[in-house]
């Protein structure tokens, strides 16, 4: 196993790995009906049952799970193949085969959630007046705001990943 992930970096990935956790919880009670601020058109749109509520929830999951990806980062499982996993376990992991993902991964979130941030207040977003507003509207603003944290955390803990992994070992002088 490469060197041991500084814990600093092991806080970012802990942190991005939570970031996707406050939308997703939002979503979640969307879909389950809990009154989240919609009015209107709106309202009728993000009705819990069979179309809504499925997605929301494999929304949130595949959300978390991308983000809980981070961890591979900093663990030994982002290094060596776990050995229950069959014909493939026990092998190490090229450093590329994690880094440019996870780099590729970086990108896409961070320019998502710029774009979201920056088209927040939008008459198609929360500028619709059928959107949340006031402490509904507040409430969701804190639960995706996290998100924007989440490409620049991954892009610290990729390089530092990668750096870890491929940096050769200083010779120690005489």
């Amino acid at each position: 196993m490469d060197a041991v992930a500084p814990r600093w970096i092991e806080w970012a990935a802990r942190a991005a790995s939570l970031t996707a956790l406050p939308s997703g919880l939002w979503r979640i009670a969307l879909g389950v009906g809990v009154p989240v601020g919609f009015s209107g058109e709106l309202a009728d749109l993000y009705k819990p049952g069979w179309m809504l509520t499925p997605y929301v929830i494999v929304l949130t999951l595949v959300a978390e799970g991308l983000a809980m990806l981070t961890m591979g980062l900093v663990r030994p499982w982002g290094e060596v193949v776990p050995s229950w996993i069959p014909f493939l376990g026990g092998r190490r992991i090229p450093p590329l085969a994690a880094a440019v993902p996870a780099a590729l991964g970086s990108l896409a979130v961070t320019v998502i959630t710029f774009i979201g941030a920056v088209s927040w207040a939008d008459p198609g977003a929360m500028g619709d007046p059928d959107a949340p507003h006031g402490v509904a509207g507040a409430v969701m603003t804190a639960c995706y705001a996290p998100l924007l944290a989440w490409g620049p955390l991954l892009a610290i803990v990729t390089v530092a990943y990668y750096l870890r992994r491929t940096r050769r070992p200083q010779a120690v002088a005489a």
